[in-house]
C-alpha cells in the first residue's frame, strides 16, 4: 500500500497477497502439528522492538471454502459466535468489493500454560491477542488487566479467484469516526485471509497479519502470544463454520451483499474522506495506571 495515499485494493494487491500467504521464503517455521502451520517474520531485524509478521494455515475438514466466506464476511453472525465484540458495523461501502468498517473488543483476564522458556515479567501476564475477523477487523481478544479495550476501522476488500477468496484490510482514518477516550486505537498494517478450496467439503485457511495494538504491550508479549492465540482464533472460526447453515436458514437467509452487491444499503464514501492511520500518529497510551485505578473503583462501588 503507499505509505501516505488510501487506495483500493487492485488485482495486483490481491495476487501479491496470495503469493506471500504461500511463500516460505523470510519466514520461519514456529509450530507445525494437527493440521495448523504458524509462521514469524521479523520486520527491521530486531527481535526485540519490532512487531513480526504472523502467519497461520490451517486445514479444515467439513467446511467448503464458500461457508468460510460467508462466514467471514456475515457481521451479523460474528455477533453470534464472537464472544468479546463490543461493536461492530460497516461504515460505508468505496467499491462493489470494498468497504470502511468499525469494530471493539471486550479486554479479560486470560491465562494459559507457558511452553517456551521466555521469563514474561510479573507486571505483563500472557497476552491473548490476535487478529479474527468476521469482517476480519482487527480483534485483539482476551487481554489481562490493566489494559483498556481497543478498537479499529479498516478499510476492508474481497476478491474471489477461481475457487480461491481472499480478504484483506488496513487501517484509515475518517474523520467521523476518530480515536475514542476509554479505548486504545489499534492498527492494522496489513491483515488478511486466502481461502483455497479442496473439493466440497474442504479447504484450507491462511491468515496473514501485521498489527500494532498500541498502548504500552511491549512488543515481545506482543510477538509471543500471538503465535499462540492465532491459532486458537483461527480454530474458533473454523468451529462457527460447521453451525452457520443452520443458523443463517433462519436469519435473512438470501442477504449476502458480498456475494450480491446489488443488496447493500450502506452509503457510498469517497476516498478522499479517507486517509492512512499511521502507528506512529496514535497516542502512546501508557496504560500501567489502570490497575490501580480500576482497583480504586472496584473498591468505590463496593
Amino acid at each position: 500500500m503507499s505509505a501516505e495515499s488510501v487506495l483500493i485494493p487492485d488485482d495486483r494487491a490481491f495476487s501479491n497477497f496470495k503469493e506471500e500467504c504461500g511463500s516460505e521464503e523470510g519466514w520461519s517455521l514456529t509450530y507445525n502439528k494437527t493440521g495448523m502451520t504458524v509462521w514469524t517474520q521479523t520486520i527491521g531485524g530486531d527481535e526485540e522492538k519490532s512487531l513480526h509478521k504472523i502467519k497461520c494455515r490451517m486445514a479444515c475438514k467439513d467446511v467448503p471454502a464458500e461457508t468460510m466466506y460467508d462466514v467471514l464476511h456475515d457481521i451479523e453472525y460474528r455477533r453470534k459466535w464472537d464472544a468479546n465484540v463490543i461493536e461492530t458495523f460497516d461504515i460505508g461501502k468505496l467499491t462493489v468489493n470494498a468497504d470502511v468498517g468499525y469494530y471493539s473488543c471486550t479486554t479479560h483476564p486470560y491465562t494459559h500454560t507457558h511452553t517456551h522458556a521466555h521469563t514474561h515479567p510479573r507486571s505483563w501476564r500472557c497476552v491473548c491477542l490476535y487478529v479474527n475477523e468476521a469482517p476480519p477487523r482487527l480483534c485483539l481478544g482476551k487481554c489481562p488487566k490493566p489494559l483498556r479495550n481497543r478498537d479499529v476501522i479498516t478499510l476492508r476488500s474481497w476478491l474471489p479467484m477461481g475457487s480461491d477468496y481472499i480478504i484483506i484490510n488496513y487501517s484509515v482514518k475518517h474523520a467521523k469516526y476518530p480515536p475514542k477516550k476509554d479505548m486504545v486505537r489499534a492498527v492494522s498494517i496489513q491483515t488478511g485471509y486466502l481461502i483455497q478450496s479442496h473439493g466440497p467439503d474442504h479447504c484450507t485457511l491462511t491468515y496473514l497479519a501485521h498489527v500494532d495494538p498500541k498502548g504500552s504491550l511491549p512488543k515481545w508479549v506482543v510477538n509471543k502470544s500471538s503465535q499462540f492465540l492465532a491459532p486458537k482464533a483461527m480454530k474458533k472460526i473454523s468451529k462457527a463454520c460447521l453451525k452457520y447453515g443452520e443458523w443463517k436458514q433462519r436469519h435473512n437467509p438470501g442477504f449476502k451483499p458480498w456475494l450480491y452487491p446489488e443488496q447493500t444499503t450502506l452509503p457510498t464514501i469517497p476516498v478522499s474522506e479517507l486517509s492512512i492511520q499511521h502507528a506512529d500518529s496514535l497516542e502512546n497510551i501508557d496504560e500501567s495506571t489502570l490497575s490501580e485505578m480500576q482497583t480504586r473503583e472496584e473498591r468505590d462501588s463496593d
